[in-house]
């Protein structure tokens, strides 16, 4: 099977995008054929530093390999040095309807979250990530929750490509994870877990010890002290969600071993799990960064073996639109 997936070379990935879509890459490498992309086009959609962007590309491909992406096994490269992903995205914009872009809630939010920066380029970001996905023939996409609605649009647009130009692309199906699709913020359980948050709100995977305790204390819990999953009670819920998904325990056992024990020492034991769980990714780190030319050279070769992947789709699609 062909697996597609994608990150944001901005922000630190967060115990979030582990648990909703990292988790499931390092599955998912073992048996099938995974191209992962550092999508720097779609990160130019909202203020950045043009100065620093490169070093984030870098540091987001040691945190890929260092949360247990294998390059040996998996294509990694960044998405501007495959061409083919623009070119297929102007393509496919032609039968892209205008509607299904206007109801796409990440771009709702992003407008309301970045009104000075409202661009032409943050309301086409579906279509160029639907690009990305159709472009390899792509039969799964790993994603979390709040991504489901943006692979549902890529099958949308192959299947009106295919309708108005003959059959040309696979229609993908997303894979969420049977639990923890959406971790919610620590500060706020209303709201996903999201590295443009309070960083109070999330954990990254390379905090350190003292940052984890700060942020596992401190996170928002419930009025009572009943150590119990519910809809009512948003912050236990979520925090017992993590502590289910980190200790591959069901969340019926964590609550038994917690009956009647407050929410300190819950945390606590939360605490001492998550640095336990992270340890490996910051150590993994640490052995890479330095190694500026290992990670170029690994994004080079992923870079030319996604080309290979690439440029079958794209000239069929050139050819079904009479451009050949």
């Amino acid at each position: 099977m062909r697996v597609f997936s994608g990150i944001q070379p901005t922000g630190e990935i967060h115990i979030g995008n582990y648990l909703g879509a990292i988790k499931q890459w390092i599955k998912l490498q073992k048996n099938n054929e995974c191209v992962f992309c550092i999508v720097d086009l779609h990160a130019l959609t909202i203020p950045y530093n043009p100065k620093v962007l490169q070093k984030l590309i870098l540091e987001k491909t040691i945190s890929y390999i260092a949360a247990g992406i294998n390059p040996k096994k998996s294509v990694i490269f960044v998405q501007s040095k495959v061409k083919e992903h623009t070119e297929l995205a102007w393509l496919l914009s032609i039968v892209t309807p205008i509607g299904e872009l206007k109801r796409m809630t990440q771009y709702k939010e992003k407008a309301e979250q970045f009104k000075v920066n409202l661009n032409a380029g943050l309301f086409n970001y579906p279509i160029l990530m639907a690009a990305d996905i159709l472009l390899y023939q792509t039969d799964i996409v790993p994603v979390g929750k709040d991504q489901e609605q943006h692979v549902e649009l890529a099958r949308i647009i192959a299947r009106k490509f295919n309708q108005k130009y003959g059959k040309t692309f696979q229609e993908p199906q997303a894979q969420l994870p049977k639990s923890g699709a959406k971790i919610m913020s620590l500060s706020n359980p209303k709201k996903k877990m999201s590295k443009t948050d309070n960083p109070q709100g999330y954990i990254s995977l390379f905090d350190s010890p003292k940052e984890i305790k700060s942020k596992i204390m401190k996170s928002v819990t419930d009025t009572g002290k009943e150590i119990k999953y519910s809809p009512g009670k948003l912050g236990i819920s979520n925090l017992l969600t993590i502590y289910s998904l980190f200790s591959e325990k069901p969340i019926k056992e964590i609550e038994k071993k917690f009956k009647n024990k407050g929410y300190a020492e819950f945390k606590k034991s939360l605490v001492n799990l998550l640095i336990n769980s992270l340890e490996p990714f910051r150590q993994k780190r640490k052995e890479f960064q330095g190694k500026e030319k290992e990670i170029k050279n690994i994004l080079e070769e992923g870079a030319k073996r996604a080309q290979i992947l690439a440029q079958p789709t794209i000239q069929k699609a050139r050819q079904k639109m009479g451009l050949i």
